[in-house]
């Protein structure tokens, strides 16, 4: 390397860089602290070091090192000027400047004079002001609360409006909703009983506590919060307060602190006599009895001051909602609402409440010992607007506003309050020709006093749909909705019998039959879209199988013989073999029976509810006997189920109301949503085999001149209802006929035979029902032009396809057959497949003699929301085998099988 390149040697005092070092401390010497008091290792070099005066200064060894002492003197400097700031020191670090004097801060917050985690760490002071201020803006936010908020006035509590009701033209139908406010009385005319009633049941403590509990608001609060219920005040004086201030029931916090700072003054500045006098006057008790005096007459037609403990009793289990404890039952509310249930739940309550009195001191043992049975209430219908079909009207239109009030926005609240104007589907017209339609056929044929034994408890049903809406415009509840509580166009429990037969049909020819050659899991995906000229066994007591062709048997190992209407077959010996037309228009029960099972059972349910059936009002699909109509659907879903067929299978929900409004404008609006429950030529060839059925089978005594009419009849076992459903392009309707006692004194009420009624030797669904839907339907379609219905495309394959053509049946082969003639001759029909609630016996039970099974309870047990009613399921299905020749013997048992009577 040359020599000029080579690097001088640099001198042991830091050459260049120990120079720059003294001018970067000279000229940064007026910000930094002295090093004396920083600490920083680089005091260990200075001439003023720790060191002492005079002490030789440290070399540096080269450029490296100068800038480490840099960085070392650069950090002392910024340790100095945080110790100018106040900021953070501690050991190993220099302390820097005393802060200098500055403006004191109101909160020392984060705090001065400390470094790290201390600095966040409040004072006791800082946290003790915190806390000082907090309670005291709670005590001044409470009392500006306590002085806005007065003590409710009785008197001015409960101004429920009415409810003004419209015909689907814009008339005004009823006013109703809010006639029955009341009554005020003093707490002198309170029998004591209902007093101790209340306390007793709801607030032990009434006399002694403050009127308010606090672990019932914060659990009100915790349920809110969590999107549950917020539950009623937990003390009389908090339900006092909460039924005064019906200005605003929204379940908000707002609204529960409002509730607690009223409960606080009334606690603290009214009596507690007065407070239970508001209380017992304010309270509601259903059937829009508001207080005490209105609650008496209502129940029971007295005055308050007359009540006996009993009563008291059972007018204190209403405060916890009428609707489950109401005797009549509020079943177009909840469908678990029926009357039986209702009974149970007051008696448990009103027994539970007379134990608790006697246990607190406020009722005599032997007194209390009087009081076993519930006390018999008065009707729950005193409007006499409500008369006639009006109160079925205004039911079905609440019901389906509250069982829909997450659409609809109106709850059984908002109903109370009214100021709605409800504006509904209802035909004024057609509902008083249908009703019209009814009497004629009751007064014509219904002769109880005459025929007591055959003649009384005789009911119909009924309801027209609009098969492009859904929408209701007729119904047709029982003779008078204040005489008559149960709506028969809804929940009956009466078994629907052959009309069921369409929804087979329907199911065979959207999915087909299985193929009986492969096992249950591949038969279900290779299936045979089914022709109307398929060909059933029309037999009597055919031996019934399943799909892949062996014997269906129970549980018990016993087969299925399935028999027809009047015992007789259709089609020619040996197989009796006949198309699925013939079938349905002379209502082969062994037909349908087994292409039921052909099918499978799912897939007719599913059928019937993609047509608007609802599966809650199905039976089970145990047995084979499950698609002859052993389900009880209302007459409203029938009717709607059958205008799916009509609207060439696009299916629309029933409802009842089209809108609301209140004075604050638009409540709700109804939208029709369409779904496709069927294909086009599915649908339209179910029509086309119905219109055989009015044209030349059993229905023809609906057939309307110059109109195309499609429908079927429908008969169960035991002759315990009929029905006829049938339609145009342009309306369908359901009309049912059953017996059953509308006397709730009677024991284990059911379905009552029909044979001999109306002076018939039984009846059929081409009888009496089939006659009023004539005459109905001939009045409602006056004016409109007759629609003709699709013509549908072939579909499907011929199954079980024979050489031989099919027998026509001659006239004497079937019982309903015969239906043109109004009296129809005796069937040997086998009792009802159904077993009551109360007289239940098992399926197979040989032994079992009820003989009687029917359908269900004329509707205290079961229905379902048509246009807004709720439906409940009913017993399960265990048919008529069980009971086989109707004295419970399970069938004449000559083959060692068992039979299904059934429906025509």
């Amino acid at each position: 390397m040359s020599e000029h390149r080579r690097k001088p040697p640099q001198p042991q005092g830091g050459g260049r860089a120990a120079a720059r070092r003294g001018q970067s401390g000279s000229s940064s010497g007026r910000r930094a602290a002295p090093r004396g008091a920083t600490g920083s290792p680089s005091d260990a070099y200075g001439s003023g070091g720790s060191h002492g005066p005079g002490t030789e200064e440290r070399p540096y060894g080269g450029r490296a090192e100068a800038r480490r002492a840099a960085q070392r003197s650069g950090g002392g400097r910024r340790r100095a000027a945080d110790g100018a700031r106040g900021g953070p020191a501690g050991p190993g670090r220099g302390r820097g400047r005393a802060a200098a004097p500055g403006k004191k801060r109101i909160v020392d917050y984060p705090r001065a004079g400390r470094y790290g985690w201390q600095r966040w760490v409040p004072s006791w002071k800082l946290v003790s002001g915190l806390c000082l201020a907090f309670f005291g803006s709670l005590v001044a936010v409470a009392g500006i609360g306590y002085a806005m908020v007065s003590v409710p006035k009785v008197a001015e509590t409960a101004t429920a409006q009415n409810n003004v009701y419209y015909w689907s033209d814009g008339t005004q139908m009823v006013s109703t909703g809010g006639e029955t406010n009341r009554q005020i009385i003093n707490l002198s005319q309170i029998p004591k009983d209902m007093q101790f009633a209340v306390i007793s049941q709801e607030n032990k403590t009434f006399y002694t506590d403050s009127g308010i509990d606090p672990k019932g608001i914060a659990r009100a609060l915790l349920n809110m919060a969590k999107g549950g219920d917020t539950q009623g005040g937990s003390t009389i004086t908090q339900q006092f307060v909460k039924n005064a201030m019906l200005d605003d029931q929204s379940q908000t916090v707002s609204r529960k602190f409002k509730e607690l700072f009223v409960s606080i003054k009334v606690g603290a500045s009214m009596d507690k006599d007065d407070v239970m006098a508001g209380y017992l006057n304010s309270a509601y008790y259903g059937r829009n009895a508001y207080g005490i005096q209105a609650a008496a007459r209502a129940y029971f037609d007295k005055d308050a001051i007359k009540l006996n403990a009993g009563e008291c009793a059972f007018l204190s289990a209403m405060l916890k909602g009428a609707t489950y404890y109401d005797p009549a039952g509020a079943i177009s509310i909840d469908k678990a609402a029926t009357p039986e249930a209702n009974k149970k739940r007051a008696l448990v309550q009103m027994q539970d409440t007379l134990d608790k009195m006697v246990e607190y001191g406020h009722l005599d043992a032997a007194e209390r010992a009087k009081y076993k049975k519930l006390p018999k209430v008065q009707n729950p219908r005193s409007n006499t607007q409500l008369s006639g079909q009006v109160g079925y009207l205004v039911d079905l239109a609440n019901a389906y506003l509250v069982n829909n009030s997450e659409t609809t926005r109106v709850t059984e609240q908002v109903l109370r309050e009214g100021g709605l104007s409800i504006h509904t589907t209802f035909d004024k017209k057609k509902v008083q020709q249908l009703e019209t339609a009814v009497k004629k056929v009751y007064k014509a044929n219904i002769d109880p006093k005459k025929r007591p034994d055959t003649d009384t408890h005789v009911q119909f049903g009924g309801a027209s749909v609009d098969p492009k809406t859904g929408a209701i415009r007729a119904i047709y509840g029982g003779e008078d909705a204040t005489k008559h509580f149960t709506n028969n166009a809804d929940q009956t429990g009466a078994q629907v019998g052959s009309t069921f037969k369409p929804f087979v049909l329907a199911a065979a020819m959207k999915w087909g039959v299985r193929n009986p050659d492969l096992d249950p899991v591949q038969s279900q995906d290779e299936r045979t879209i089914v022709s109307p000229k398929s060909l059933y066994s029309g037999k009597n007591r055919l031996k019934i199988k399943d799909y892949d062709g062996t014997v269906w048997r129970n549980e018990q190992g016993k087969e299925w013989n399935q028999v027809n209407d009047g015992e007789e077959s259709l089609g020619d010996a040996p197989d009796y073999m006949i198309d699925l037309r013939t079938a349905m228009q002379f209502s082969s029960n062994s037909a349908f029976v087994q292409l039921g099972m052909d099918v499978g059972l799912d897939k007719v349910k599913e059928a019937a509810v993609e047509a608007g059936i609802l599966e809650s009002s199905l039976a089970g699909t145990t047995f084979p006997s499950f698609s002859i109509g052993t389900s009880d659907p209302s007459a409203i879903r029938m009717a709607g189920s059958y205008a799916t067929f009509a609207a060439s299978g696009k299916q629309n929900d029933p409802y009842s109301v089209q809108k609301v409004t209140s004075k604050d404008g638009p409540v709700f609006t109804h939208e029709t949503k369409t779904e496709r429950a069927f294909e086009a030529n599915v649908a339209d060839n179910v029509t086309d085999i119905l219109k055989t059925v009015v044209e030349k089978g059993t229905g023809t005594n609906a057939q309307l001149p110059g109109r195309e009419v499609a429908g079927k009849t429908g008969t169960t076992d035991g002759n315990k209802s009929a029905w006829f459903v049938g339609y145009t392009p342009q309306l369908s309707t359901a009309i049912s006929m059953f017996r059953y006692p509308d006397d709730e004194t009677i024991k284990n009420r059911e379905f009552l035979e029909m044979y001999g009624t109306g002076n018939q030797k039984s009846i059929h669904g081409a009888s009496f029902p089939a006659e009023i839907w004539h005459d109905y339907m001939l009045e409602a379609l006056k004016g409109e032009d007759p629609v003709p219905f699709p013509e549908p495309e072939p579909i499907g394959e011929v199954v079980n396809e024979a050489p031989s053509p099919t027998p026509t049946p001659t006239a004497t082969e079937t019982e309903e057959e015969e239906s043109p003639s109004p009296s129809p001759s005796p069937t040997q029909t086998t009792p009802s497949p159904t077993p009551t609630p109360s007289n239940t016996c098992n399926a197979w039970d040989w032994e079992c003699n009820n003989g009687n099974g029917n359908g269900g309870n004329g509707g205290t047990d079961s229905g379902g929301i048509d246009g807004g009613v709720t439906s409940t399921p009913t017993a399960t299905e265990t048919d008529g085998e069980e009971n086989g020749n109707g004295n419970g013997n399970g069938g004449n048992g000559g083959d060692g099988g068992f039979f299904e009577g059934s429906t025509g």
